[in-house]
This record gives structure tokens, sequence and C-alpha cells, in this order.
């Protein structure tokens, strides 16, 4: 409940009025705001007027109860609507026709796709072919030049092997013939004596005797060879026959050496 007390004017008394209810209130708090804004209105002026006695309105809240809380309406169901059952609609023969081409369009670009896949993996078999003939040519090609190598060096090996026997084959003949001139080295050699005639003469030369050595080691059938000066020729042969040379012996026994040859050399120093 709320009470209200309004002053009256020029000394009257103020008489106080009760109203019951929210409603009676709101009504009276929106007309006496009226009155106050109409009032104020009504009085306002530019010019300075007397002061008038200032008119004051109490107000005093007072606590109502909550309002009752407003409960939902319970949701309504929506009818359950059916969809009519679909409606067969014929399709016009041009449509008929152009589904027909397009199926037959869809088919033959199938079948072309297999051909494309099929002229694809024979091409692949082709190019795998080929790699493994390749292959097999190169493995042949290496097989062939490891042969060849091979070949090359049993060849080579032999040539080798070959030349080694002839080499020990020489140096064996190198030794025998080392060993056979040591067998009839000579023991003594005397020089020839210079003729005279020569000397005067101031002649100078050289003169190849060739001989047999024989089992006893002397000097047998010597005979001048080749170019010699005829004063050089009998101090020549003089001299080698006596020379004296270590026999050769073959076989535990001595043998001759025929066709032994030396060269006697005439200067004057």
């Amino acid at each position: 409940m709320m009470t209200f007390s309004t002053p009256a004017a020029h000394g009257s008394e103020v008489v106080p009025r009760q109203w019951m209810g929210p409603a009676g209130a709101a009504l009276l708090t929106l007309g006496m705001h009226a009155g106050l804004f109409a009032l104020l209105l009504g009085s306002w002026s530019p010019a300075l007027q007397m002061p008038v006695a200032t008119q004051v309105m109490q107000t005093q809240l007072i606590s109502l109860p909550p309002p009752a809380p407003v409960l939902p309406e319970p949701p309504v169901a929506e009818p359950v609507v059916v969809p009519p059952p679909p409606v067969e609609v014929e399709a016009p023969p041009h449509v008929e026709q152009a589904d027909l081409a397009f199926k037959r369009a869809e088919r033959e670009r199938e079948a072309e796709q297999q051909r494309q896949q099929q002229l694809e993996r024979r091409r692949e078999e082709q190019r795998r072919r080929e790699e493994q003939q390749r292959r097999r040519q190169e493995q042949q090609q290496e097989r062939e030049r490891q042969a060849e190598q091979a070949r090359l060096d049993a060849q080579r090996r032999q040539a080798e092997a070959a030349a080694r026997a002839e080499a020990a084959e020489r140096a064996r003949q190198a030794a025998a013939a080392e060993a056979a001139s040591r067998q009839y080295l000579p023991i003594a050699k005397k020089p020839p004596v210079y003729p005279q005639r020569a000397l005067d003469a101031g002649l100078q030369g050289s003169c190849t005797v060739s001989y047999t050595v024989g089992v006893d080691g002397r000097v047998r059938s010597p005979e001048v060879v080749g170019d010699c000066h005829p004063l050089f020729i009998r101090p020549s042969l003089t001299a080698a026959k006596s020379f004296r040379y270590q026999p050769r012996i073959v076989d535990g026994r001595a043998v001759a050496v025929p066709d032994v040859k030396n060269t006697f050399h005439y200067r004057i120093e």
C-alpha cells in the first residue's frame, strides 16, 4: 500500500488519501507527474517573477510479491504430411532417343578405353620382351668378351712361356759354348816376329790364320784366310804352330776342335 500527501497552497490543510491496489497507485503517480509538468510549463516565463513556493512530492517504495511464473504451453504436434506417390511421366520419343544415344556413346567410350588398355598392355609386353632380349645380347657379348680375353691371356702366357723356354735354351747353349770354349783355352801363345823388311818399309797390317786344335792341344794344319800381306804370312803361320791349347773333352774323351781362328796384328810403335 502506498500513501501520498500533498500540501495545499495558501495555508490549506493537507488531507491524506489512501488508495487501494497497485493500479490506483500507478494512476495517481502518472496524474501527479502530468500535473507537475503542466504546472512547470504554465509557470515558466523568461521575465523575472516573484519566487513561488516550491511543491514537494514524497514517494515511498513498497515491495510487492514476485509475479507468478508463466508456464509455457505444451508444444502442439505437427501433423505428419505423407508425400504423394511419384507420378510416372512418360518421356517423349525424342528424350528416349537422346537417352539411347547417350548410352550408346557411353558403351563406345568404354569399348575404346578397353581397346586402349589392351593396346597399352601389348606395348608394355613388347617393351619387356625387347628389354629381356637386349639383356640377353649384352650377357652374350660379355661372355664372348670374357672368352676372347681368356684366349688372349692364354696366348700371352704361352708366348711368355715360349720366350722363357727360348731364353733358357739360349742361355744353356751359351753356357755350353762357353764351357766348350773354356775346354780348349790357349795355354801358351807366342806373338809373331815382326819382319825386318816390313819394318824397313814401314808396313802395318793384320793376318788371320785358321787351324785345328788337336786332341793333344797342338795346332794342326794352319793356313791364312782373308787378306794378308805376303811379308806377314810366314811369321803368322810360325807363331800359330807354336800355340798350345787345353784339349776339348767330350764324354770323357779328348776331341779335335776344327776351324779355330786367330788374327795377328802388326803395328809399328
